[in-house]
């Protein structure tokens, strides 16, 4: 079983986030515990919200206190509900959130059915609990209900393997080469995309840019591809190397299968809904970059941002890491081009995005520019790295997924009211 933690400080964007499965039948409310029970069994964000605000009220210091945590047996574990739940209780005692308010929800949207829990790192009394050395205590705790509940144990080589593939380059630790073809020969595995310019965004994460290069010898065309290492800046640090280096998969033939592949498996997938609902509803609840990047930022998804030496946006593509697919923002829809966001971020015009009358009842859902760094969340250990800055030149990170839409009744209202109570009072509290 692999535990992943994610810490936050947007836990309307985590409850949004696994309140949207569940409204797609791709997930349930599996377990609660110290949280405020419902009648029929069925919770809003706003519900889910209250039992947590003594904790938020109490603690105005801690810059990340929510915790997201995934819990995933391997695929051949064959986990029923009542176990699952035992697992996530063990799992919260042991890592020292037993007394905590935290909601299980099972997801089943992938072949591989996991748990996630959502929940804060911050005592009734206001104490940050300790976090200190919990990777590493999660991974004994793992080991040790794979044992009591006899699931198929993660062999501590596959995790190593992992994350040396995933690792980002770092020029100056040498061997550039080999840093670049660990991500390189991989990553084709592991993701979606459908374009070169989509393949950059997604290596751009890992600090690699690739560029296609032509000539002519003996009167035929030849087309291929060169890789290069990236520094803090984005700025190219290293002499290409051709991709026949690195093996099929990651040169120029290997690409334009990819990319067919990719497109046709991409035709028609509820992934891009998802994904353009998502960014609807950060648009329509934030009024500037910043606070688009942040509300987005804790549930997987990166937004990479392409800006000329004048500031203005002429490229945008979102990363999701949940499905693993990667969209050119006009791939998505012209109202989520370069264009409009550049009209939005930079000369203040508003989004011309038209929500659907039955979405302002729902309200739930799930869904960069170098200037704001950020780090990729938790959830995705293997993009884990220190934030970068980078030159308006080059494209950038930032997560996303969770949310709601002000709708003109309703409990989205009331959850954003909710929350801005919340912030009130904590800014209160800070000044006595």
């Amino acid at each position: 079983m692999i535990a992943k933690i994610g810490k936050g400080e947007n836990l309307i964007g985590a409850l949004s986030y696994n309140l949207l499965k569940v409204e797609k039948d791709n997930g349930q409310v599996l377990h609660t515990h110290n949280m405020v029970e419902t009648l029929n069994g069925c919770y809003s964000a706003p519900e889910l919200l209250r039992s947590f605000e003594p904790y938020l009220i109490a603690n105005n210091k801690t810059e990340k206190p929510v915790l997201h945590i995934s819990l995933n047996p391997h695929p051949r574990d064959e986990v029923n509900d009542d176990t699952f739940q035992a697992i996530a209780q063990d799992y919260m005692e042991q890592m020292g959130y037993g007394n905590q308010p935290f909601v299980v929800f099972k997801h089943t949207d992938i072949d591989r059915t996991h748990i996630h829990i959502v929940s804060i790192c911050v005592a009734i009394d206001g104490k940050k609990i300790s976090d200190r050395y919990d990777h590493l205590r999660s991974m004994k705790v793992s080991r040790e209900l794979e044992s009591k509940y006899q699931l198929i144990p993660v062999e501590e080589k596959t995790l190593a393997v992992d994350k040396k593939i995933f690792d980002p380059v770092n020029y100056q630790k040498g061997d550039i080469k080999s840093q670049i073809a660990s991500v390189v020969r991989h990553l084709p595995k592991y993701y979606k995309y459908q374009s070169l310019g989509e393949y950059n965004a997604l290596l751009s994460l890992f600090n690699i840019t690739a560029e296609e290069v032509k000539g002519e010898i003996h009167g035929i065309l030849k087309q291929g591809l060169v890789y290069f290492a990236l520094n803090e800046n984005g700025e190219k640090v290293s002499n290409p190397f051709k991709a026949s280096l690195f093996g099929k998969d990651a040169g120029y033939l290997g690409l334009l299968l990819h990319l067919t592949a990719s497109t046709q498996s991409l035709k028609n997938n509820p992934l891009k809904a998802s994904l353009k609902k998502a960014i609807e509803i950060a648009l329509h609840i934030t009024g500037d970059p910043t606070s688009f990047k942040t509300l987005l930022l804790d549930q997987g998804i990166n937004t990479v941002v392409r800006r000329n030496a004048e500031s203005r946006i002429y490229g945008i593509t979102f990363i999701d890491h949940n499905s693993k697919t990667v969209w050119n923002g006009s791939r998505l829809g012209k109202e989520f081009s370069a264009n409009k966001f550049n009209d939005l971020w930079n000369n203040n015009h508003g989004p011309e995005i038209k929500m659907r009358p039955d979405e302002s009842s729902k309200g739930l859902a799930t869904s960069a520019d170098r200037s704001h760094e950020a780090a990729p969340h938790n959830l995705f250990d293997f993009l884990n790295k220190e934030p970068v800055q980078y030159t308006t030149e080059d494209p950038g990170l930032i997560e996303a997924l969770g949310g709601l839409l002000p709708g003109a009744n309703g409990d989205n209202v009331d959850e954003l009211l909710f929350e801005n109570q919340i912030k009130r009072k904590r800014k209160q509290n800070s000044k006595k």
